[in-house]
């Protein structure tokens, strides 16, 4: 079975990770894909006021607005997705709760931004017929509400969060701040030996910090099986 580290992970296991360094690492990474995320949503934007342009002339198009929709559709979703993975490599504090709200739930306001308007002209149109309105508008709405779903972060990550978790790791682990993964596992482990990773069907464990686990796979919960063993290993 193959184990790959991640960042500065031999040093983690011993103990020595370097904060700094890593938070340094992880402000790139966020500015990086916060980059990423604007630009997709100043092109879903682009075709939003392309759509908006279209709509004042006759005939209209349903089809090729339909298209257009659906791409604005398309680059908010990208957008949040990058925006969504910044956010986990750097994450807001939940003490100042307008900004927390507003870095975490940016998603919603640009898919607000980005088909609220469409919709509203698209039924206030004069150019638009009954069916044309009928088909644009229900198109548009969808397009909103599902962009707004697919924005949104349920649970959206805070310094807190984090120091409260990796302080929870340090605690069973003596200390260390080291936890494994999977690709697709919902929970980080203190064994690589766990039960629940160390199987015939686990091809790959990757292991490293635990804001590493947060930052690359968004994994917020600790392995109950692997709790439970540390905690008896520690009590005996």
């Amino acid at each position: 079975m193959k184990i790959t580290n991640i960042g500065d992970s031999q040093n983690s296991k011993k103990g020595l990770s370097d904060n700094y360094q890593q938070f340094k690492i992880n402000k790139a990474k966020s500015k990086k894909y916060r980059l990423i995320a604007l630009l997709f949503w100043i092109v879903a934007i682009s075709f939003e006021v392309w759509a908006l342009f279209l709509l004042q002339k006759a005939p209209v198009s349903t089809t090729f607005l339909i298209v257009l929709i659906v791409l604005d559709l398309l680059f908010v979703i990208l957008g949040s997705y990058f925006w969504k993975k910044a956010n986990r490599y750097n994450p807001a504090s939940s003490e100042n709760k307008f900004i927390f709200f507003i870095q975490n739930q940016l998603g919603i306001i640009i898919s607000v931004l980005a088909f609220l308007p469409l919709v509203i002209f698209i039924f206030r149109s004069q150019k638009l017929g009954k069916k044309q309105k009928v088909v644009l508008g229900s198109v548009a709405t969808a397009a909103l509400v599902l962009a707004g779903l697919s924005s949104a972060d349920f649970n959206p990550p805070s310094v807190e969060k984090y120091e409260k978790q990796t302080q929870q790791v340090k605690e069973l682990n003596q200390g260390i701040d080291y936890v494994y993964w999977t690709k697709y596992g919902r929970s980080y482990h203190l064994f690589s030996t766990c039960s629940y990773i160390n199987s015939n069907r686990t091809k790959e464990i990757f292991e490293g910090t635990v804001a590493n686990a947060k930052s690359l796979k968004n994994i917020i919960d600790l392995c109950d099986r692997c709790k439970f063993r540390a905690e008896n290993s520690n009590n005996n």
